[in-house]
């Protein structure tokens, strides 16, 4: 399984970003996804999930900001950032987990989220 994560940048304060990951899977296949960042000197954490029935789930850090979503067709999730805050820059990974294998994670390349104060 191969995930491909973009749409990080540079945002100012208070704006907004939204970021995809594209999975090499059938939508069908795949249990849940979802959204992890790692700051500089901090562990993975995890920002928001959805699974195959779009039940979702969020940190509360970024619950009212953020809305994770999934496009079946495309093989996509997406996160929109909205009020975006410093403490949000981080580097965003794609996770996916497969109804044949719901232990093992499958992680994208991490894309890169700054936000100036």
């Amino acid at each position: 399984v191969q995930l491909q994560a973009s749409g990080g940048g540079l945002v100012q304060a208070g704006g907004s970003l939204r970021l995809s990951c594209v999975a090499s899977v059938t939508a069908s296949s795949i249990y849940i996804m979802g959204w992890y960042r790692q700051a500089p000197g901090n562990q993975r954490e995890l920002v928001a999930t959805i699974t195959s029935s779009s039940n979702t789930n969020y940190a509360d850090s970024v619950k009212g900001r953020f809305t994770i979503s999934r496009d079946n067709a495309k093989k996509t999730v997406y996160l929109q950032m909205n009020s975006l805050k410093p403490e949000d820059a981080a580097v965003y990974y794609c996770n996916a987990r497969l109804f044949s294998a719901s232990t093992v994670n499958y992680w994208g390349q991490g894309t890169l989220v700054t936000v100036s104060s």
